[in-house]
């Protein structure tokens, strides 16, 4: 199981240094969560704060875009040069021209689904992709607990993929623990967000991933 720590968990008075930890602690990943305040209601981070935690990684960056005007946000963070970059389905018009424009910045396309859009919205755009993540929560807050049916939607996921682009990864979003890994890896999801796990874990960040790992 990879695991990607989701940074919106992390104490903002000290992001370097919680971005450091996790990355010597053994994350995969550094997920960052990117909201307008429009397509959920919330607001998070823009560019500048974005390049303060790329610097202070030492993995790659998989930055998760939950907002209006994909291809503006797209452009703002290419520079980055971050390992992914995940746009939500429900709110692009045109998936396969941004997949294209992702993958023609150097960056690992990828698509996001909410909890009610089935897998199948994607079908024909899963040969373009490197990967899907599912939310396993309503996006826009962290802390918020797992909703059990993304595991059915994981397995029909698992199903698509094997006939279009088996190298597509699953990543699942919301809710992660060491009470739903074994079940998340049994219905083949391939990589894990985890924010408040992770970083409330009373043994620490290390040893938080280290359980996620341990599948």
């Amino acid at each position: 199981m990879l695991v990607a720590p989701s940074i919106l968990s992390a104490d903002f008075g000290h992001l370097a240094r919680d971005v450091a930890a996790i990355c010597s602690g053994g994350c995969d990943l550094v997920h960052v969560d990117v909201m307008d305040g429009h397509f959920v209601p919330n607001l998070t981070i823009g560019p500048v704060v974005v390049e303060a935690v790329a610097k202070a990684a030492t993995k790659p960056l998989d930055i998760h875009l939950m907002v209006e005007n994909n291809s503006f946000f797209v452009d703002l963070f290419a520079p980055l040069k971050p390992g992914y970059i995940s746009f939500h389905i429900e709110e692009e018009k045109h998936p396969h021209r941004l997949i294209q424009k992702i993958r023609s910045l150097g960056i690992r396309p990828a698509i996001t689904l909410n909890p009610h859009t089935p897998p199948e919205a994607i079908e024909f755009l899963i040969e373009d992709l490197e990967m899907v993540l599912l939310m396993s929560v309503n996006p826009g807050f962290g802390g918020q607990k797992f909703i059990p049916s993304v595991l059915e939607r994981a397995v029909r996921l698992k199903d698509l993929i094997l006939k279009r682009n088996p190298e597509c990864l699953i990543e699942v979003d919301g809710g992660v623990s060491d009470k739903n890994i074994h079940m998340l890896h049994n219905a083949g999801v391939d990589v894990v967000v985890a924010g408040s796990y992770v970083y409330g874990h009373s043994d620490g960040v290390a040893e938080a991933i280290a359980s996620l790992k341990r599948v």
